[in-house]
């Protein structure tokens, strides 16, 4: 009897626990992440625009004109889009760090 009465002590306390509760980031480091997200879409964007005009540049060299082309043309386009997904990303962070600080002050 003792044993059963133990048992379900222990089972209804431990059912009492409190769960950890996962913390977020302060409002400093979620501005910090969005500006480094900004700077990394800016150098990957670059970088993939200098691949590309490096590649057109060979290709044009070579004496393949359409494929110069096709390679600047490429290198523009995937850069752009990821200057672009990193400034969303980076503007969101940003914006999330600048609500959370104003909530704090208020």
């Amino acid at each position: 009897m003792k044993f059963i009465l133990l048992a379900l002590l222990v089972v209804c306390a431990w059912g009492q626990a409190q769960p950890e509760q996962k913390h977020s980031r302060g409002a400093g480091k979620e501005i910090g992440s969005g500006a480094g997200d900004l700077g990394k879409g800016a150098a990957k964007g670059a970088g993939n625009l200098a691949k590309g005009a490096g590649k057109g540049v060979l290709d044009l060299v070579t004496l393949h004109p359409i494929n110069a082309a096709a390679s600047v043309g490429k290198g523009a386009a995937v850069g752009g889009k990821d200057v672009a997904v990193g400034s969303v990303k980076g503007t969101g962070k940003i914006g999330i760090g600048v609500g959370k600080a104003v909530k704090k002050i208020f």
